[in-house]
């Protein structure tokens, strides 16, 4: 099978390569590198399996010829990354994922649109099941990621309806592990970089607000399953770890771990605008039509995240 994975240099996506070429895959990576990393996928390039194309997905569809499954993870991911670029982060969601659907019906590919629990906004729910419509602010700060996103669904769920395109959409929440982007502002690299080298880690006021952080390679299973298990056209599923712990206990765990070094500093200022209080995935959906669910516990998933992080950072243990 031949695949193609949009934003494939990314955190999540490079993992997905190299998962897809671990199972026998040809893959070809198509990024345009301005939030992804040529690092991510160094090791994949003497792999004659894989293919990389260093494109903007805004501009054209890209000239691979053709595809079995397309996996649509092109976009800035994190809140300072998408307000850096609010217009490519739209375009990316929207046109991209256009591009990519008009590529899927002229080759009859596979689809699979990975969107965000971003697209739940401050959810009023909890937890969010995939029949939950969201508390999204439209014209937000961060509306040109959570509606960018919601408009690649709507596309995506277009062009199944319309064409039969074989697609399905998942929703990604909280992930983390190697290859993420030190300076990407989300909880784990933010915590885990200050902690290695011993500055305090800030918290926004009593850091009771939760998250649930899935780790990458169980991230990766969900969306290996939800592309090629039979039955899943048309769907949408939550991919997340329903293990919902306080934005304070993941510092201090992620402060022991790294060597205790760090003082946690709680902060009086407002939190960054549109933060939700709680978010955690209703994973019942993927247990049943997927067979799928996290395994890796959270303190493996962060020692093996540190121990990357302090590689790539050059700092010793």
């Amino acid at each position: 099978m031949r695949a193609l994975v949009a934003g494939g240099a990314g955190f999540i996506g490079s993992h997905l390569c190299a998962r897809l070429l671990a199972d026998g895959h040809e893959v070809v990576c198509v990024d345009n590198l301005v939030t992804g990393d040529a690092r991510n996928v160094a090791d994949l390039r003497s792999d004659s399996a894989f293919r990389f194309v260093e494109q903007d997905l805004i501009v054209a569809p890209p000239d691979v010829g053709a595809v079995d499954a397309i996996f649509q993870l092109a976009s800035p991911a994190s809140p300072p990354g998408y307000m850096r670029r609010p217009v490519e982060t739209a375009l990316v969601n929207s046109v991209g994922t256009k591009h990519l659907l008009d590529l899927a019906r002229q080759h009859g590919s596979r689809f699979l649109m990975a969107s965000t629990s971003e697209a739940y906004g401050d959810p009023l729910e909890h937890p969010q099941r995939e029949t939950y419509w969201g508390n999204v602010d439209p014209i937000g700060l961060r509306a040109c990621y959570d509606e960018g996103k919601r408009f690649g669904e709507m596309l995506t769920s277009v062009y199944w309806r319309t064409f039969g395109v074989d697609a399905r959409i998942i929703r990604i929440f909280n992930c983390y592990g190697p290859h993420s982007d030190p300076d990407d502002g989300r909880i784990v690299p933010t915590f885990v970089r200050q902690a290695l080298v011993g500055e305090p880690i800030p918290v926004h006021g009593d850091g009771s607000q939760t998250r649930s952080l899935c780790y990458v390679a169980d991230l990766v299973e969900g969306m290996v399953r939800a592309m090629f298990r039979p039955g899943t056209t048309g769907q949408v599923f939550n991919l997340g770890n329903p293990d919902e712990r306080s934005v304070r206990e993941f510092a201090e765990l992620i402060n022991r771990l790294c060597g205790g070094r760090s003082e946690i500093v709680y902060l009086s200022v407002p939190e960054r605008v549109g933060d939700p209080q709680r978010r955690c995935p209703d994973i019942t959906k993927a247990k049943t039509e997927l067979d799928w669910e996290p395994r890796v516990p959270l303190e493996e998933g962060l020692s093996q995240t540190i121990a990357w992080f302090r590689s790539r950072l050059g700092i010793p243990a």
